[in-house]
């Protein structure tokens, strides 16, 4: 059975995204809305935990704010988003009532995650609400996050969420039926000359695979790129991943076989370091010499200054920073544990000279081996 994956999911996340749950005029559908939480709340009686990442906030700021359409600037989407996160979260509050089931509303930004401490206390979050039996609705904090609302991509946070709560299962909505080797069918007709794909096993499946852009026209930002990505981080991560249409919800939790089914190709990681890889940008770079690259690849050892030959870009302690090869070329990211201002005058030199020199406190790492992921 190819889908028993699928059938045997526990705890499930699911990703919505603004063009599955608006009209078109573009502000939230109330038919959409109630036919996606009948389908989870479905699955959710029958014992399955549900994590739902949602889009829309924006969408739905439109109309009350007096908005044609998804503004350009951050201000306004940001305003947006403001208005639209709460009338969102209360049509969701309103819908799972009815099925007697209880809503919690989860912002993340960035740091929640990467920074140090920060990634447990939001995964304590999600631990409590599925415990209580909560369906956590999880969105990015857009009035305060501007990597979000610029890319648009909540498909990615729902592979990391997915990673964050141990899920079973991610499940990917979008406005077409799942992954097609040419262009999606349109408005119910067939997909002339496209097939579609039933199960991606391997990268290789998807050798010949064309899909457009992310961020299309109207009121979403995704898109077909955002949702390989995100399939490609969780299934690396070991969790499998159904790419479907959000009409479709309900056969795809039931392991009917709709949509696309990417299988799992690696083992779960360390959360923190799966955040740090793929949610977060440097905010500089340390170039490193060939001994430092050896040691930090092969023996997984902490970046310490004697191994650090160049540094750029202005950042400070808990950023994370770009390591570079000799040949700059990025082999790893990581947290560092000094201001861009501090390192140049300790490059070359070791920690016990440094400590000797400055005090004890310079005789930490640049960067932790356990703040440090390979890219």
């Amino acid at each position: 059975m190819s889908r028993r994956p699928v059938a045997e999911a526990k705890r499930v996340v699911v990703k919505v995204g603004s063009s599955s749950l608006t009209t078109a005029a573009g502000g939230i559908d109330p038919e959409r809305v109630r036919a996606l939480v009948d389908a989870l709340a479905v699955a959710h009686e029958a014992g399955t935990e549900i994590v739902l990442v949602s889009s829309g906030a924006i969408a739905a700021g439109l109309s009350p704010l007096g908005l044609r359409r998804r503004p350009r600037d951050l201000a306004r989407q940001q305003a947006a988003a403001s208005v639209g996160q709460g009338i969102l979260v209360h049509r969701y509050t309103e819908e799972f009532a009815r099925h007697g089931q209880v809503t919690g509303q989860v912002l993340l930004t960035l740091d929640d995650v990467t920074r140090r401490g920060h990634y447990r206390n939001a995964q304590r979050t999600f631990v409590t609400l599925l415990g209580m039996g909560v369906v956590p609705i999880v969105n990015e904090n857009d009035t305060v996050a501007t990597s979000e609302i610029r890319f648009g991509d909540n498909d990615r946070l729902a592979a990391l969420v997915a990673h964050l709560v141990h899920a079973d299962l991610l499940v990917l909505l979008s406005d077409v039926d799942g992954l097609y080797d040419g262009p999606p069918p349109k408005d119910g007709s067939t997909a002339e000359g496209s097939r579609l794909l039933t199960d991606v096993r391997h990268e290789s499946d998807l050798d010949g695979v064309t899909v457009g852009k992310a961020g299309g026209a109207g009121v979403g930002t995704g898109g077909m790129l955002t949702k390989l990505e995100a399939a490609r981080i969780a299934t690396a991560a070991g969790i499998p991943v159904i790419l479907t249409g959000a009409g479709q919800i309900g056969p795809a939790l039931a392991a009917d076989e709709v949509g696309t089914l990417f299988h799992a190709t690696g083992r779960r990681r360390p959360t923190r370091l799966l955040w740090l890889a793929h949610a977060t940008e440097g905010k500089g770079t340390i170039r490193l010499d060939a001994g430092a690259v050896r040691a930090l690849t092969e023996r997984r050892a902490s970046l310490l200054p004697a191994g650090i030959v160049g540094v750029t870009g202005s950042f400070v302690a808990g950023d994370p920073v770009d390591l570079l090869d000799p040949d700059g070329r990025p082999i790893a990211r990581g947290l560092v544990n000094y201001d861009a201002a501090e390192l140049p005058t300790l490059l070359g030199r070791s920690t016990r000279e440094l400590a000797r020199e400055l005090g004890s406190s310079y005789e930490r790492e640049v960067v932790h081996r356990d703040d440090l992921t390979l890219l």
